[in-house]
């Protein structure tokens, strides 16, 4: 967990590095939308590698969770909390939001072309719904990992996987997002 989290965070001042050499720069116009292509590819790629990261976390706070010892009785479950899967979730959540102002930060995304507009807007909302949902997930799947909420019961059919479907949230983030990102920068053009 902790070797991916260093890539990350690696790979964010990576791209901000770029990003700040790529304003410094003082090149042809032709080189800068060349440059300016690859930095929003490469963006596109940070994003898509923070989510997938987070994704996998979520997904491995879902099989620690599941190690800790469970009493099934009919449709209630009692389980103790699991400090491995509150950290994974809580790991989880926070490369979900990273790459969500990433996606979304004005450093980065500029409305450039009108005839995308309309689409990078359906794409940005549906990014925020996913990613709201996706952090509700994780966020109550934390919760009901915290040491402080000792051996809790509940109805089976209430928390059942919430950690395994916060990961995946975070995945389905990425595609949003990208495609978020990919229309607001004009990485690629429809219409006109």
């Amino acid at each position: 967990m902790v070797k991916s989290l260093d890539i990350c965070i690696c790979l964010f001042i990576l791209a901000l590095d770029i990003y700040a050499a790529v304003l410094g720069w003082e090149a042809e116009e032709a080189q800068n939308q060349k440059l300016g292509k690859f930095l929003d590819v490469f963006v596109c790629l940070f994003i898509v590698a923070l989510d997938a990261v987070g994704g996998k976390l979520g997904l491995k706070a879902y099989d620690a969770e599941g190690q800790e010892r469970h009493l099934k009785l009919w449709m209630i479950e009692c389980k103790g909390p699991s400090h491995g899967a509150f950290v994974l979730g809580i790991g989880a959540a926070s490369l979900l939001v990273i790459a969500h102002v990433i996606a979304n930060s004005p450093c980065f995304v500029t409305m450039k072309t009108s005839s995308n507009k309309t689409l990078a807007k359906i794409f940005l909302v549906i990014t925020w719904f996913v990613m709201l949902i996706g952090l509700g997930l994780l966020a109550f799947g934390i919760k009901s990992n915290h040491e402080s909420s000792r051996e809790s019961c509940s109805v089976k059919l209430v928390v059942v996987h919430v950690l395994k479907y916060g990961g995946y949230s975070c995945m389905v983030h990425a595609f949003f997002a990208v495609a978020y990102y990919a229309t607001a920068t004009s990485l690629f053009t429809w219409g006109d």
